[in-house]
């Protein structure tokens, strides 16, 4: 299956380097070349800003990596498991709706100017007046990561809570006959011992920094907003499915395969050396 759906689909990337148009076999399409890689590179199309937006949307959502952390030690130390098992539950929900019902909630809470998430910044002097702001092109990027991050953190944080279970229990022992604090034990014990897993997804998002996702942006992206939240996912779909640009569209697709290998393997090296191990 992997094979199947991971390796045979390569092989279309011959369309890329050929003038393909729907219907005409392949041996009656005219060979081209890298001319489509030169448009991806000469920005035709805006293929520069869907790369801007998608670079800055991903860098927001790896800063924001930290918050699922931290979320994992609070709910580690709450004494009432019951509680705990409760707050990690409802947490981890949004993880498993769809982006279709993400917006629509989303929507309700803060589409109008007299939503309640308005009304709360208001009164806690945030804000002086209503804002709008699922139209607001300046603040487009973290909307989103903040969407993103509600959606994921709950999820995020049960792989850190099973880290944490995997820590040596006589590491907290010693550490209380030390006369270590809470503080202490978290930021000595707790913290590194969850070290390698979050290097792990950090990698894993550093892999994937140019495929935040099409839903989301598809939904959320408007007329007023669309300048900021067009990714490579999304301008891939409308250079290839509506403007019916198939191989440039595919010539999109391996530039984003590519710079993703390169920057899985940057990090993979950087980790390394981090961790004083040997590259090879």
């Amino acid at each position: 299956m992997v094979i199947i759906f991971n390796y045979v689909p390569i092989f279309g990337w011959i369309y890329a380097f050929i003038n393909y148009k729907p219907g005409v076999p392949i041996g009656k399409s005219t060979f081209v070349g890298l001319k489509y890689f030169v448009r991806v590179f000469t920005g035709v199309g805006d293929f520069w800003p869907a790369l801007r937006n998608t670079l800055a949307i991903s860098l927001i959502n790896i800063g924001f990596s930290v918050v699922p952390v931290i979320f994992a030690i609070m709910a580690s130390q709450v004494k009432i498991r019951r509680y705990s098992r409760i707050v990690q539950t409802f947490s981890s929900i949004p993880h498993f709706i769809s982006w279709v019902l993400v917006y629509s909630v989303v929507f309700y809470l803060v589409a109008s100017q007299e939503s309640g998430v308005n009304k709360l910044l208001m009164k806690f002097h945030i804000i002086s007046e209503p804002v709008s702001i699922l139209t607001n092109v300046k603040i487009a990027w973290v909307v989103q990561a903040c969407i993103v991050l509600w959606k994921t953190m709950g999820y995020s944080a049960i792989i850190y809570l099973a880290a944490m279970s995997g820590i040596d229990q006589e590491l907290y022992q010693a550490a209380d006959v030390d006369g270590a604090s809470n503080f202490q034990k978290i930021l000595h014990v707790t913290v590194p011992g969850i070290m390698p897993t979050y290097c792990v997804l950090l990698l894993l998002a550093v892999s994937n920094m140019l495929s935040n996702g099409f839903e989301q942006f598809w939904l959320f992206g408007n007329g007023l907003t669309w300048d900021a939240l067009e990714v490579i996912d999304t301008y891939v779909y409308r250079m290839g499915i509506q403007n019916v640009e198939y191989s440039f569209a595919i010539a999109v697709g391996i530039f984003k395969t590519i710079v993703s290998i390169v920057l899985l393997s940057v990090a993979n090296t950087a980790s390394k050396i981090i961790r004083s191990e040997s590259i090879f």
